[in-house]
This record gives structure tokens, sequence and C-alpha cells, in this order.
């Protein structure tokens, strides 16, 4: 048996811009990204504290150092730039994994810069 443990947070990021006409999913600095180990590709949930909405979606990498947190496709009608997010990524692990498991979380300021 698995247990689905949180294994990657982003919180508070402020979305810098959302771009309708892309194929869909969420592009996060780079830096960002391997501060709380998450990869290209990678399945993640979005919850947006502005209004509520919650998605399903996959990141791709921007520019490292950019801070640029943006939401593309579909995603860009129920998240607006300005908004804060948390980005949400769950892994499944073997229960002697499980115990041992920290989920690796940053918390992020007003310009998108790791405070915690």
């Amino acid at each position: 048996m698995f247990v689905k443990l949180l294994k990657s947070k982003i919180h508070r990021a402020k979305v810098t811009a959302a771009r309708l006409d892309y194929p869909g999913s969420i592009e996060i600095d780079a830096e960002l990204m391997q501060a709380c180990n998450l990869l290209p590709y990678e399945s993640v949930w979005v919850a947006d504290l502005n209004n509520g909405n919650r998605l399903e979606t996959y990141v791709v990498p921007a520019q490292a150092g950019s801070r640029q947190i943006v939401i593309l496709g579909a995603a860009a009608r129920l998240i607006n730039p300005g908004d804060r997010i948390i980005v949400l990524n769950f892994a499944h692990y073997a229960p002697e994994e499980a115990k041992k498991h920290q989920a690796k979380i940053i918390v992020l300021d007003e310009n998108n810069n790791i405070i915690g």
C-alpha cells in the first residue's frame, strides 16, 4: 500500500501574468521550482486565495531568477494577475518512505522571493 502525501508547496505566490492563448499549464520561475523540488511537467494543484478557484495542471519552467508565476491556457479564465495562489504537489510513498518524508515548502513575499 502507498500513501499520498504532500511533496512540494509554494505558498502565497503572486501571479505575474495570465495568457489565455496557450495550450495550458502554469509557468514558474525555475529557481522556485528547484527550491521546492518540482520537476518540469509535474502535475500540480493550484488554489487561488483571492477567489477560491482550484485547478489541476502541470508546471513548465520560467526563466530562472525572473520570479514569474504565469497562468497559461484555460486557467487564465479562473486566476488573474495579482492573485495570490498556493501551488501543491503530491506523491505516493511506501509506508517506510512516508515515515521519513518531509514536504518541501517555500513561502513567498509580494515579489515572489522566498521568505520561508
